[in-house]
């Protein structure tokens, strides 16, 4: 079931490849996230190494507000870098594909499967103006067919 979706992944990106990953929450961010209280607009994911060398991938920017915001914690603080869970060489593949020039990591969608939050991203590369543009008029112009259909059929 899905919790939030960014439609303007497909619009600004080209998406590439798509990954599923866990993410680290704690009890009363899973409770406001099965109410669907979350943006995906502004996010990003990041992978970086720690002091240890190891590879640890973040979603920044996620807002996830308490669940009851009067029985919140002191220091809950619901835009934090959240962890995603992913197996080592998922971490390292991205980590050198987010390096490459031109290359990013973007949230698309936040969707329960079996009773767990899951992230969908993709490795995505920016479209430029004109590309944005050209999706612009082919949606246009498959609209105009689904019209066009409906009236005939």
């Amino acid at each position: 079931m899905s919790i939030a979706q960014n439609k303007k992944a497909y619009f600004d990106y080209e998406v590439l490849e798509k990954f599923e990953a866990g993410l680290v929450l704690n009890g009363q961010e899973v409770k406001s996230l099965r109410t669907r209280s979350t943006s995906l607009s502004g996010t990003y994911i990041l992978v970086k190494r720690d002091k240890t060398g190891l590879a640890e991938a973040f979603w920044i920017g996620g807002n996830i507000p308490p669940y009851q915001p009067e029985n919140a914690d002191k220091g809950y603080d619901p835009r934090r870098d959240r962890k995603l869970l992913l197996n080592k060489e998922e971490i390292e593949y991205l980590l050198q594909k987010s390096t490459e020039k031109g290359l990013t990591l973007v949230p698309i969608s936040v969707y329960t499967k079996k009773h767990k939050i899951k992230l969908e991203f993709g490795l995505a590369k920016g479209k430029k103006k004109f590309d944005k543009r050209e999706s612009i008029k082919k949606r246009e112009i498959d609209r105009k067919i689904r019209n066009e259909l409906k009236v005939r059929g």
